[in-house]
């Protein structure tokens, strides 16, 4: 892939550090591990930089590498559990490698969500394409972006330290059907936050 370095480890060798690291994580934490799906602190780890390996993950959340998409979901839900953003580029991190990887967009993507009360107290969890939750509110807020050419919304709703997920369009469809006009714009409720997804004067003019 055009701008990206050969590097060593290769995919596999970074599955298996992952893996290790992951072990490492759940017991540190008093886990048995694989019992439950227990996130690593990639937080804490600072590897320098082992280079560019040919990982990409796509627009609709599918992961390639080498071109060819991912077979295993087990082995995308791993690489997903060691990813970090950093200065606006996205990178797999084990406590001794750093690589980075090319994202097309979000990392993820919202595939459904549910919704828990009304109004002002209105609850909207989200769950992505790898089984991830977010609860939209202070801490994960929701956000939309227009294209410049075509306006078409791209919305997203934060995951986890700053890895957001691309909200898929019959989720978006569906989260209007929530939407209430409040400050100028037409948005939703989520834990006491309100967060717009577009200008009530817009709706207005159509």
């Amino acid at each position: 892939m055009s701008g990206q370095n050969p590097v060593t480890p290769d995919a596999e060798g970074l599955a298996a550090a992952a893996k290790a690291a992951t072990r490492a994580a759940e017991e540190a934490a008093g886990q048995a591990p694989g019992k439950a799906r227990s996130l690593p602190p990639v937080h804490l780890w600072n590897p320098p930089f082992s280079g560019d390996l040919d990982i990409r993950i796509a627009r609709d959340g599918s992961w390639h590498y080498l071109g060819t998409p991912f077979t295993r979901f087990e082995l995308v839900k791993l690489f997903a559990s060691i990813l970090k953003l950093e200065d606006g580029r996205y990178y797999l991190v084990t406590p001794a490698e750093k690589v980075g990887i090319t994202v097309e967009d979000a990392p993820f993507v919202a595939v459904d969500f549910e919704v828990a009360d009304k109004g002002r107290d209105q609850v909207i969890t989200f769950t992505t394409n790898i089984g991830d939750t977010a609860a939209a509110g202070p801490e994960h807020p929701i956000r939309v972006t227009r294209d410049a050419a075509s306006g078409e919304p791209s919305p997203y709703v934060m995951v986890r330290a700053g890895l957001e997920a691309l909200i898929d369009r019959k989720s978006f469809y569906r989260l209007a059907e929530l939407g209430e006009h409040h400050g100028g714009w037409f948005g939703v409720w989520s834990q006491g936050a309100f967060f717009g997804l577009i200008p009530s004067a817009e709706l207005e003019a159509d």
